[in-house]
């Protein structure tokens, strides 16, 4: 995709493959969540909200459906904890923050880097788990404040969050694998630079071979919002 977006050369998946195979190239097969990685739920904590969403990941415009959820990540010095919010429609990254301890001093970060993204008029519902953090009335009362509408997966139902857990996935594999960073600050700051060639280099099939950033700006133009 890149070969042909950015350097314009006519050339098939296959071909690619091919170059791989003779060059000793190989893509790295996603690795299965292992036992007694982090997990936030603490069972019935505070209020809960229905599936909205019932698996249903596709949306029809930028802000309309968006998925959030803290993984964790340990290093050599410690552990560091990535919560983010994910556009369903652009794939884009839309807020993130990255701590030392998977606090609500983290969401409130968090979603005060989201609330300025959403537009004037758009309610966007905001899937999760059920982590005790979604469930806080800190969380819960901001939200509404802001206009959004909460969606909860249903206990012990890893599937009813399927599509922020894969950008974890790709995230842990393509810039976690094997890395280890002489201090938290380093991490973070090498984590933010994912999240930018995330948002506005790295092409996905499902955007048509376009970036999350391309194919927001894509929807804006065709739609005479820019």
């Amino acid at each position: 995709m890149c070969l042909r977006a950015e350097h314009h050369v006519r050339i098939t998946n296959k071909t690619v493959l091919k170059m791989m195979r003779e060059m000793g190239l190989r893509c790295l097969i996603r690795r299965k969540k292992k036992p007694g990685a982090y997990s936030s739920y603490k069972g019935d904590v505070g209020k809960i909200f229905p599936n909205k969403l019932n698996r249903d990941f596709c949306a029809e415009r930028p802000m309309e459906k968006l998925g959030t959820d803290v993984t964790e990540f340990r290093q050599s010095w410690g552990k560091a904890y990535l919560a983010l919010v994910s556009d369903f429609y652009t794939k884009e990254i839309v807020a993130y923050a990255v701590s030392e301890h998977p606090d609500l001093a983290q969401q409130g970060e968090l979603l005060g880097m989201l609330f300025p993204r959403v537009p004037a008029g758009e309610h966007p519902v905001l899937h999760s788990d059920m982590g005790w953090q979604y469930q806080h009335i800190f969380y819960q009362q901001r939200l509404a404040d802001n206009g959004m509408e909460q969606s909860m997966s249903r206990k012990g139902n890893c599937l009813d969050n399927a599509a922020t857990e894969q950008v974890f996935g790709h995230l842990k594999d393509e810039f976690f694998r094997g890395l280890d960073t002489p201090s938290f600050p380093v991490f973070k700051e090498n984590l933010a630079s994912y999240v930018v060639h995330w948002n506005t280099r790295r092409r996905q099939v499902k955007l048509n071979g376009l970036t999350p950033e391309e194919f927001r700006n894509q929807y804006l133009r065709t739609n005479g919002a820019v």
